[in-house]
């Protein structure tokens, strides 16, 4: 599970991350983010930073809050794979984000392929559009 966390202007920074022993699939789901009480009417700028396909670390604006004009956003269960840090890249905060944390260990992951196999939809075909 993942509580949540808060970013203020003394805790920029918040990482997310799993035992690097576990040899069991990660997912943290990022669903709402939003100012809380205290917070000044500024640009508050919430990055997630994390790897891409190249092992390399990069840095992706997910949210831009303003306590006048949008106050909170739903990420929709926007998942990544930890480890993944949250920064406040500007602004003071507080922003509080909250989502959940979802573990498959590989022996399910492996029942789950085999039912999606014997599972396929069939699709029908495209038909031209009428004119």
């Amino acid at each position: 599970m993942f509580p949540g966390c808060e970013l203020t202007a003394s805790t920029k920074s918040y990482t997310f991350q799993v035992d690097k022993e576990d040899d069991s699939d990660h997912i943290l789901a990022l669903s709402v983010v939003c100012l809380t009480d205290g917070a000044k009417d500024e640009c508050n700028v919430v990055e997630v930073i994390g790897r891409n396909h190249e092992n390399q670390e990069i840095a992706v604006p997910v949210a831009n809050l303003k306590l006048s004009c949008q106050p909170l956003l739903s990420l929709d269960n926007f998942k990544l794979q930890p480890p993944v840090t949250f920064r406040l890249a500007a602004g003071s905060g507080p922003v509080h984000l909250t989502g959940w944390h979802q573990i498959m260990h590989r022996e399910d992951a492996s029942f789950e392929e085999d039912d999606d196999l014997s599972e396929e939809e069939e699709l029908p075909p495209i038909m031209p559009a009428k004119k």
